[in-house]
């Protein structure tokens, strides 16, 4: 991740002090001003006081569970949300995710994995921020964007890329990061179908391409948001096999 130019900051929410020690060292190391505390509830006022740009946290805390603090802390910030956890289950890694955390980390993990994965999630809106055509795309697909002032519309779906806002019949979405990120990637790219691959690879970053499953559970938070029934998709078609890609407009 390097030494950044300008401070980040992040709150670290862990009630094993040892644990928590080795996160604040790992992520003072690269650059972030870190609140810590050992409580949810504690957690929750410290994020809505800071407005941090990470959160880090334990799934297992003794005074408020971490989904909980998770799913009343989403549609307040837009925060990247890691949580950390010693169990595995994947019913857990799915709920997570459908509350709006962005990754797990599992413990016993390595300062080395926490770099990389903060680091792969801070890269995601960069590309999009600074009008970078997505890969594969040509000209056509760029112009298209700029020509609206990097608003791209489908049908009655419209996404202002540079501001980061995505609207459904003039109404604004409440995406998270990657859901946002995933939107803007397919419907910047719209004749084109997106591997689970490359899609983990534009969104997630380098390193990730063997969990498809990521892609497929924000996929179907990202469908609910839009309205979408699987069967017969207005804007999100799953290839089978393959990928995804944007309907046909009418």
């Amino acid at each position: 991740m390097g030494t950044e130019s300008f401070e980040r900051t992040a709150v670290v929410v862990e009630d094993d002090s040892d644990i928590r020690e080795l996160l604040v060292l790992t992520l003072s190391m690269v650059g972030f001003n870190i609140i810590e505390t050992a409580s949810g509830r504690d957690a929750l006022a410290l994020v809505r006081e800071h407005r941090p740009d990470l959160v880090t946290l334990d799934l297992n805390l003794p005074d408020l569970d971490g989904m909980e603090v998770c799913r009343q802390l989403r549609p307040e910030t837009d925060a990247y949300i890691v949580m950390i956890t010693a169990r595995v289950e994947e019913i857990e890694r799915v709920l997570g995710l459908e509350i709006g955390a962005d990754d797990f980390i599992v413990k016993p993990f390595s300062p080395r994995e926490v770099r990389a994965r903060v680091a792969a999630m801070f890269r995601r809106p960069r590309s999009f921020v600074d009008g970078e055509s997505a890969p594969g795309e040509g000209a056509a697909t760029t112009k298209a964007a700029e020509a609206d002032g990097d608003v791209v519309v489908h049908g009655a779906l419209s996404v202002d890329v540079e501001g980061r806002v995505a609207r459904l019949n003039d109404e604004e979405l409440p995406l998270t990061k990657i859901e946002f990120d995933l939107l803007a990637t397919l419907i910047t790219g719209s004749r084109r179908v997106w591997t689970r691959e490359t899609l983990l690879e534009r969104v997630w970053g380098e390193g990730w391409t063997d969990d498809h499953h990521l892609v497929e559970v924000h996929i179907r938070n990202l469908r609910k948001k839009l309205g979408e029934d699987t069967r017969e998709p207005r804007f999100i078609k799953t290839v089978r096999g393959v990928g995804y890609r944007m309907m046909p407009v009418d």
